[in-house]
Protein backbone atom coordinates (compact mmCIF):
# COMPACT_ATOMS: atom_id res chain seq x y z
CA UNK A 1 0.00 0.00 0.00
CA UNK A 2 1.04 3.60 -0.54
CA UNK A 3 2.29 5.99 2.12
CA UNK A 4 -0.92 7.98 1.72
CA UNK A 5 -3.09 4.90 2.24
CA UNK A 6 -1.06 3.79 5.26
CA UNK A 7 -1.12 7.25 6.82
CA UNK A 8 -4.85 7.70 6.42
CA UNK A 9 -5.45 4.26 7.91
CA UNK A 10 -3.47 5.15 11.04
CA UNK A 11 -5.17 8.55 11.32
CA UNK A 12 -8.58 6.92 11.06
CA UNK A 13 -7.64 4.36 13.71
CA UNK A 14 -6.46 6.91 16.27
CA UNK A 15 -9.04 9.61 15.48
CA UNK A 16 -11.46 8.63 18.29
CA UNK A 17 -8.73 9.17 20.89
CA UNK A 18 -7.63 12.71 19.93
CA UNK A 19 -4.02 11.54 19.89
CA UNK A 20 -1.20 13.42 18.17
CA UNK A 21 0.49 11.42 15.41
CA UNK A 22 4.22 11.90 14.90
CA UNK A 23 5.29 10.36 11.60
CA UNK A 24 8.81 9.01 12.14
CA UNK A 25 10.62 9.87 8.94
CA UNK A 26 14.19 8.87 9.80
CA UNK A 27 16.04 7.53 6.74
CA UNK A 28 13.10 8.44 4.51
CA UNK A 29 13.56 10.50 1.36
CA UNK A 30 12.25 13.99 0.71
CA UNK A 31 9.74 12.60 -1.78
CA UNK A 32 8.40 10.07 0.74
CA UNK A 33 7.98 12.74 3.39
CA UNK A 34 6.29 15.02 0.85
CA UNK A 35 3.78 12.30 0.05
CA UNK A 36 2.81 12.13 3.72
CA UNK A 37 2.77 15.93 3.88
CA UNK A 38 0.46 16.16 0.87
CA UNK A 39 -1.83 13.64 2.58
CA UNK A 40 -2.18 16.07 5.48
CA UNK A 41 0.59 15.07 7.91
CA UNK A 42 2.40 18.01 9.50
CA UNK A 43 4.34 16.49 12.43
CA UNK A 44 7.46 14.48 11.67
CA UNK A 45 10.09 12.95 13.93
CA UNK A 46 13.79 12.42 13.30
CA UNK A 47 16.53 10.82 15.40
CA UNK A 48 19.70 12.25 13.81
CA UNK A 49 20.54 15.95 13.94
CA UNK A 50 22.34 16.06 10.59
CA UNK A 51 19.46 14.37 8.76
CA UNK A 52 16.91 16.55 10.54
CA UNK A 53 18.68 19.78 9.55
CA UNK A 54 19.00 18.71 5.91
CA UNK A 55 15.32 17.81 5.67
CA UNK A 56 14.14 20.95 7.45
CA UNK A 57 15.99 23.05 4.89
CA UNK A 58 14.36 21.28 1.93
CA UNK A 59 10.80 20.75 3.12
CA UNK A 60 7.81 23.08 3.73
CA UNK A 61 8.25 25.40 6.67
CA UNK A 62 4.89 24.63 8.28
CA UNK A 63 6.16 21.16 9.23
CA UNK A 64 6.56 20.66 12.97
CA UNK A 65 9.78 18.78 13.66
CA UNK A 66 10.26 16.56 16.71
CA UNK A 67 13.65 15.28 17.82
CA UNK A 68 13.02 11.74 19.06
CA UNK A 69 16.52 10.24 19.15
CA UNK A 70 19.30 10.58 21.70
CA UNK A 71 20.55 14.17 21.52
CA UNK A 72 24.12 15.21 22.27
CA UNK A 73 24.48 18.60 23.92
CA UNK A 74 26.97 19.85 21.34
CA UNK A 75 24.42 19.40 18.55
CA UNK A 76 21.52 21.29 20.09
CA UNK A 77 22.68 24.52 18.42
CA UNK A 78 21.96 23.11 14.95
CA UNK A 79 18.24 22.60 15.61
CA UNK A 80 17.47 25.25 18.23
CA UNK A 81 16.14 27.80 15.75
CA UNK A 82 13.33 25.62 14.40
CA UNK A 83 12.69 22.50 16.48
CA UNK A 84 9.13 22.24 17.79
CA UNK A 85 9.63 19.54 20.41
CA UNK A 86 12.62 17.66 21.81
CA UNK A 87 11.20 14.39 23.09
CA UNK A 88 14.43 12.83 24.30
CA UNK A 89 15.66 14.96 27.22
CA UNK A 90 17.49 12.63 29.58
CA UNK A 91 19.73 14.88 31.69
CA UNK A 92 19.98 18.27 33.36
CA UNK A 93 23.09 19.28 31.33
CA UNK A 94 21.13 18.64 28.12
CA UNK A 95 18.24 20.79 29.38
CA UNK A 96 20.70 23.53 30.28
CA UNK A 97 22.18 23.50 26.78
CA UNK A 98 18.73 23.55 25.18
CA UNK A 99 17.88 26.53 27.38
CA UNK A 100 21.11 28.28 26.36
CA UNK A 101 20.50 27.79 22.66
CA UNK A 102 16.81 28.71 22.94
CA UNK A 103 17.82 31.97 24.61
CA UNK A 104 20.22 32.71 21.75
CA UNK A 105 17.33 32.23 19.33
CA UNK A 106 14.92 34.27 21.46
CA UNK A 107 12.46 31.43 21.89
CA UNK A 108 11.19 28.85 24.36
CA UNK A 109 11.70 25.22 23.32
CA UNK A 110 9.22 22.57 24.39
CA UNK A 111 10.70 19.34 25.78
CA UNK A 112 9.67 15.95 27.12
CA UNK A 113 11.55 14.11 29.84
CA UNK A 114 12.57 10.70 28.52
CA UNK A 115 11.92 8.14 31.25
CA UNK A 116 13.38 4.65 31.31
CA UNK A 117 10.68 1.98 31.43
CA UNK A 118 12.17 -0.76 29.24
CA UNK A 119 14.02 -3.82 30.41
CA UNK A 120 16.89 -2.93 28.07
CA UNK A 121 20.13 -1.22 29.03
CA UNK A 122 20.58 0.10 25.48
CA UNK A 123 17.66 2.51 25.81
CA UNK A 124 18.27 5.99 27.21
CA UNK A 125 16.18 7.72 29.85
CA UNK A 126 15.92 8.85 33.45
CA UNK A 127 14.51 6.67 36.16
CA UNK A 128 11.83 8.23 38.36
CA UNK A 129 14.23 9.17 41.16
CA UNK A 130 16.56 10.91 38.70
CA UNK A 131 13.66 12.82 37.19
CA UNK A 132 12.52 13.98 40.63
CA UNK A 133 16.06 15.06 41.55
CA UNK A 134 16.29 17.04 38.30
CA UNK A 135 12.95 18.80 38.85
CA UNK A 136 13.81 19.66 42.46
CA UNK A 137 17.19 21.16 41.58
CA UNK A 138 17.91 24.87 41.79
CA UNK A 139 19.58 24.62 38.38
CA UNK A 140 16.34 23.47 36.77
CA UNK A 141 14.39 26.34 38.33
CA UNK A 142 16.71 28.80 36.60
CA UNK A 143 15.82 27.57 33.09
CA UNK A 144 13.40 30.07 31.55
CA UNK A 145 13.73 29.21 27.87
CA UNK A 146 12.59 25.60 28.02
CA UNK A 147 9.13 24.28 28.80
CA UNK A 148 8.56 20.73 29.96
CA UNK A 149 5.23 19.56 28.57
CA UNK A 150 5.30 15.86 29.51
CA UNK A 151 7.17 12.59 29.32
CA UNK A 152 8.34 10.12 26.70
CA UNK A 153 9.23 6.46 26.99
CA UNK A 154 9.98 3.37 24.93
CA UNK A 155 8.82 -0.08 25.90
CA UNK A 156 10.99 -3.17 25.65
CA UNK A 157 11.28 -4.54 22.12
CA UNK A 158 9.41 -7.75 22.83
CA UNK A 159 6.55 -9.80 21.43
CA UNK A 160 5.07 -10.04 24.93
CA UNK A 161 2.08 -7.65 25.01
CA UNK A 162 1.66 -8.08 28.77
CA UNK A 163 5.16 -6.72 29.42
CA UNK A 164 4.61 -3.81 27.03
CA UNK A 165 1.30 -3.00 28.70
CA UNK A 166 2.91 -3.02 32.14
CA UNK A 167 5.73 -0.73 31.01
CA UNK A 168 3.32 1.76 29.45
CA UNK A 169 1.22 1.64 32.61
CA UNK A 170 4.37 2.45 34.57
CA UNK A 171 5.07 5.48 32.37
CA UNK A 172 1.51 6.75 32.80
CA UNK A 173 1.91 6.30 36.57
CA UNK A 174 5.23 8.20 36.50
CA UNK A 175 3.54 10.99 34.55
CA UNK A 176 0.72 11.25 37.09
CA UNK A 177 3.21 11.44 39.96
CA UNK A 178 5.26 14.19 38.32
CA UNK A 179 2.12 16.09 37.35
CA UNK A 180 0.82 16.00 40.91
CA UNK A 181 4.13 16.94 42.52
CA UNK A 182 5.61 19.50 40.12
CA UNK A 183 3.09 20.59 37.47
CA UNK A 184 -0.27 20.41 39.24
CA UNK A 185 -1.55 23.76 37.98
CA UNK A 186 0.35 23.82 34.69
CA UNK A 187 -1.99 22.86 31.88
CA UNK A 188 0.79 22.51 29.31
CA UNK A 189 2.28 19.51 31.15
CA UNK A 190 -0.05 16.99 29.55
CA UNK A 191 1.82 14.84 27.02
CA UNK A 192 2.64 11.14 27.32
CA UNK A 193 4.57 10.16 24.21
CA UNK A 194 4.55 6.38 24.04
CA UNK A 195 3.85 3.86 21.36
CA UNK A 196 5.56 3.08 18.05
CA UNK A 197 4.54 1.05 15.01
CA UNK A 198 4.61 -2.31 16.78
CA UNK A 199 2.96 -1.27 20.04
CA UNK A 200 1.02 1.98 19.58
CA UNK A 201 -2.35 0.24 19.98
CA UNK A 202 -1.33 -0.93 23.46
CA UNK A 203 0.02 2.56 24.22
CA UNK A 204 -3.31 4.13 23.33
CA UNK A 205 -5.09 1.75 25.69
CA UNK A 206 -2.71 2.84 28.45
CA UNK A 207 -3.27 6.56 28.00
CA UNK A 208 -0.79 7.77 25.37
CA UNK A 209 -1.40 11.29 24.04
CA UNK A 210 1.22 11.09 21.29
CA UNK A 211 2.32 8.10 19.19
CA UNK A 212 5.50 7.87 17.10
CA UNK A 213 4.75 5.78 14.02
CA UNK A 214 7.27 5.10 11.26
CA UNK A 215 7.27 1.77 9.44
CA UNK A 216 3.49 1.39 9.56
CA UNK A 217 3.29 4.58 7.49
CA UNK A 218 6.44 4.50 5.38
CA UNK A 219 7.24 0.80 5.25
CA UNK A 220 10.38 -0.80 6.63
CA UNK A 221 13.19 1.72 6.76
CA UNK A 222 16.43 1.43 4.87
CA UNK A 223 19.68 2.18 6.60
CA UNK A 224 21.44 5.27 5.28
CA UNK A 225 25.22 5.37 5.88
CA UNK A 226 26.16 8.26 8.12
CA UNK A 227 29.33 9.55 9.72
CA UNK A 228 27.40 11.07 12.61
CA UNK A 229 28.23 9.58 16.00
Amino acid sequence: MSITTNLLAVKTEIAPYAIELVAISKTKSISEILEAYQAGQRIFGENKVQELVEKQEQLPKDIQWHMVGHLQSNKVKYIAAFINLIQSVDSLPLLQEINKQALKNNRVIDCLLQLSIADEESKFGLDLDQAITLLRSAEFQELKNIRLIGVMGMATNTENPKQIKEEFYELKTFFKGLKQSFFKNIDSFKEISMGMSHDYKIAIEQGSTMVRVGSTIFGQRETIPTTEQ
